[in-house]
C-alpha cells in the first residue's frame, strides 16, 4: 500500500496557501477572510478546479490522501467549535435582556417555521430515499436559522462596532441564538440516530446529564488549570485539547455529533484565567490557519454545482429567499417591536441573518447523518455564502460610512436592563 504522507506534504500547503489566497482577496473587498476561504475550498472541489483541471485536482488532492485531510480538517473543526463555546459571553445578556431575549427568539422562531413549510413542500422533490419526513424537515427547519456567532464577531471587529451598543446587543442576540439552535440541532441528531422516539428521549437525557455534570465540575476543572498554569502553560494546553477531544467523544458515544461535545467543554471551560487565555490564543494561531483550510475543501469536494439539475436552481432561490426573509425579518421586527427605530432594527436583521462556518457545520452534519442530498447540501452551502457575504456590505450601506457610532437610549428607558437598545446616528469627526 503507498505512503499517504507524501501526498499530504503536498496536499495540505496546496490547499493552505489557496485559502489564505483566497481569504486575502475578499479581505481587499471588504469581506470576512473566511469568505474566500469557504469560496476557495469549493473551487478546489468538483465544482471548478475538477471541471477545469481534473488530473491536476487529483494530482493534488489523490484519493489516498482524503481519509487524512478530512480526518485532521474534522479535528480542526472540534477544536473550532472548542473556541466558539469559549468565546461565548451570556453575561452580555444583562444589557436590555428584554430586547435581547424578544429579537433571539423571534429570528430563531420565524426562520424555523417558514423552513419546516418550504421543507414540507420539498420533501418529495429533495429528501433522500429512506429519510423520514419529520427529521429533514426538522433538520432543513433549523439549518436556515443558524446565526453565524464567530463571523459576525469578526464584521463588527472590522468595523469597530464590537464595544459598541449595536455590537454588545447584536453579540449576546446571536450567542443566545447559537445556543437555542445548537440545543434543537442535538434535538433532531437524536431523532435521526436513535431508532425509536424512546431511545431519542434517552439520548438528550443522557446530553442534558452530561451538559450539568461539565457545569458542576467547572470549579474543579478551574483548580487543575490554575494548577497546570504555575508550572507550565503547555499543561494547560493539554489539559484543553484532552477534555474537547473527551467531551467530543462523550457526546458521540451518546448518540450526538462529536461537534456538541466540543462545543460544550468550550462553553463551560473557566473565562479569566490567564493561563487558559494564552493556551487557547496559542491553539487559535495554529489550527485555524493551518488545518482548519482542510474542513473547507472537505466541504468543497462534497459541493459539486455543476452537477446540479438546472431545475434545482429553483429550490435554491426559495431556500436563499426563506433563509433571508425569516432571519432578517424576525430580528428586525422584534427589534422594532420592543422600541427600536427602523434603522437600528434593520442593522440587527441584516447582522443576524450572517450564517458563515457555522452553518457549514450543521450542514455537514446533515450529509453526514444522510437527512439531505448532495444536491441540496450543495444548495444550502450556496445560501450560506451569499448571505455571509452579502452582511459586510449591506452593513456598510446601512450603517454610514463612518464606523464610529454611538447609540442612543429609544423607546423605553436610558440604559436599564430591559430598556429598548436604541436608535443608531453616526457621530461626526
Amino acid at each position: 500500500m503507498p505512503d499517504p504522507l507524501l501526498p499530504v506534504l503536498l496536499a495540505v500547503p496546496g490547499v493552505v496557501l489557496v485559502c489564505q489566497v483566497g481569504g486575502r482577496a475578499v479581505r481587499l473587498l471588504g469581506q470576512p477572510p473566511v469568505v474566500g476561504e469557504i469560496l476557495a475550498g469549493i473551487l478546489l472541489g468538483p465544482s471548478l478546479l475538477g471541471w477545469l483541471a481534473p488530473s491536476l485536482q487529483h494530482h493534488l488532492l489523490p484519493p489516498l490522501v482524503l481519509p487524512v485531510t478530512s480526518v485532521l480538517g474534522n479535528l480542526a473543526l472540534l477544536i473550532f467549535l472548542f473556541l466558539i463555546g469559549l468565546e461565548l459571553d451570556l453575561g452580555t445578556l444583562r444589557t436590555a435582556r428584554r430586547a435581547v431575549i424578544a429579537v433571539s427568539l423571534s429570528s430563531l422562531l420565524l426562520p424555523l417555521g417558514l423552513g419546516a413549510a418550504l421543507a414540507a413542500i420539498m420533501y418529495p422533490h429533495m429528501a433522500p430515499p429512506g429519510v423520514g419526513r419529520l427529521p429533514f424537515t426538522l433538520f432543513v427547519a433549523v439549518a436556515l436559522s443558524i446565526t453565524a456567532f464567530p463571523v459576525l464577531a469578526r464584521i463588527l471587529a472590522d468595523r469597530g462596532l464590537e464595544t459598541t451598543r449595536l455590537g454588545t446587543f447584536v453579540m449576546a442576540c446571536a450567542a443566545t441564538d447559537d445556543v437555542l439552535a445548537w440545543c434543537l440541532l442535538t434535538a433532531v441528531v437524536a431523532l435521526c440516530t436513535a431508532g425509536t422516539f424512546l431511545s431519542a428521549v434517552t439520548t438528550l437525557a443522557l446530553t442534558a446529564a452530561l451538559a450539568i455534570c461539565l457545569f458542576l465540575l467547572r470549579p474543579v476543572l478551574f483548580a487543575l488549570l490554575e494548577r497546570a498554569g504555575r508550572i507550565s502553560d503547555d499543561r494547560v494546553l493539554v489539559l484543553l485539547f484532552s477534555g474537547l477531544c473527551l467531551s467530543a467523544y462523550a457526546t458521540d458515544q451518546l448518540g450526538v455529533h462529536p461537534a456538541f461535545g466540543a462545543f460544550l467543554f468550550g462553553a463551560v471551560a473557566p473565562r479569566g484565567l490567564a493561563p487558559a487565555e494564552r493556551s487557547a490564543a496559542r491553539i487559535r494561531a495554529v489550527v485555524l490557519p493551518l488545518l482548519l483550510p482542510l474542513y473547507f475543501v472537505d466541504t468543497g469536494l462534497h459541493t459539486d454545482l455543476t452537477a446540479l439539475p438546472t431545475g434545482q436552481w429553483g429550490w435554491g432561490a426559495a431556500i436563499l429567499a426563506v433563509a433571508v426573509i425569516g432571519k432578517w425579518g424576525g430580528a428586525a421586527c422584534a427589534s422594532r417591536l420592543t422600541g427600536s427605530d427602523w434603522r437600528w432594527s434593520a442593522v440587527v436583521g441584516t447582522l443576524m441573518n450572517c450564517r458563515g462556518l457555522t452553518e457549514l457545520v450543521v450542514l455537514a452534519i446533515g450529509r453526514q447523518l444522510g437527512i439531505i442530498t448532495e444536491h441540496l447540501f450543495s444548495l444550502l452551502v450556496v445560501m450560506a455564502i451569499i448571505t455571509t457575504a452579502a452582511t459586510a456590505p449591506l452593513l456598510h450601506c446601512m450603517a454610514g460610512r463612518d464606523p464610529r457610532m454611538t447609540l442612543e437610549a429609544a423607546g423605553e428607558g436610558t440604559g436599564g436592563s430591559d430598556a429598548a437598545p436604541g436608535s443608531l446616528r453616526e457621530t461626526a469627526g
